[in-house]
């Protein structure tokens, strides 16, 4: 498997958590989304696990996903949900015309992009003073030590692991900087929540099997091995409480 490459994970996706619903609603508000005629594109939606939570919200927009698999999916499960439209694009050349959205989100996507392109790209098909929200949703390690023998047991089967982002510092230490490094945007703000996902024994490994990265670094047999030894971390239990923290960056366009 190719780091990167979502083709193969996408009928896994399901499995994965959403976001917090009161930090979007949150930036919802900050951001001005609910008033009428508001447009938003959410870029990188993968098979739609933000744009779901967006149309809860009641938000109206297009969703851009550069995977052909990924695509399907999303439209696959959320068919009957017509709020969004779903366009083929990517972060550095979203086929979004220009100043068509006030708020453009990227959920678990903005570290796979070429910031030096995708941000001039958000600011031309933002409309003036819209505003651009880059966020993750990591396991909150801190909270849960089986969360971080987990962590743990990968890195013992993938020697020289390198996570490319779970929403951990790693990634995000300097991404206020980043953000702003190309002067198109200005203003960060940051939200951040604790939430807990109650998941099935069957979904909780789904999520794992959706996991791009260490998959891609471990091979299929390190792979394999990997996901055993979870399943006998697990013992006899039937659910796994996840405990997660959604972080959300948000910057403004600044006047053309």
């Amino acid at each position: 498997m190719k780091q990167g490459d979502f083709t193969q994970l996408a009928k896994d996706y399901i499995h994965r958590p959403g976001y917090s619903e009161p930090v979007l609603r949150c930036l919802a508000a900050h951001v001005g989304a609910f008033r009428p005629g508001t447009r938003i594109a959410e870029v990188g939606a993968g098979t739609g696990k933000l744009t779901e939570l967006l149309i809860d919200l009641g938000l109206r927009g297009v969703a851009v996903e550069p995977n052909d698999a990924m695509r399907a999916e999303g439209q696959r499960l959320l068919g009957e949900r017509r709020a969004f439209e779903w366009r083929a694009g990517s972060g550095e050349e979203t086929g979004l015309p220009p100043a068509s959205a006030d708020w453009l989100l990227m959920a678990s996507s903005f570290h796979w992009t070429d910031h030096t392109r995708s941000l001039p790209e958000f600011h031309r098909v933002l409309k003036p003073g819209g505003s651009l929200t880059v966020l993750w949703n990591p396991r909150d390690l801190d909270r849960s030590p089986l969360q971080r023998r987990i962590d743990d047991m990968a890195k013992e089967i993938v020697k020289d692991l390198k996570r490319v982002s779970s929403g951990g510092s790693k990634y995000t230490d300097g991404l206020e900087e980043k953000l702003v490094s190309t002067g198109h945007f200005e203003e960060v703000l940051f939200v951040e929540a604790a939430h807990d996902v109650e998941m099935s024994r069957e979904r909780y490994m789904g999520a794992w099997r959706s996991v791009n990265d260490i998959q891609a670094q471990a091979g299929p047999e390190g792979f394999s091995a990997f996901l055993a030894a979870i399943e006998e971390l697990l013992g006899e239990a039937e659910t796994v409480k996840v405990p997660y923290r959604t972080r959300a960056w948000t910057v403004r366009a600044v006047a053309r």
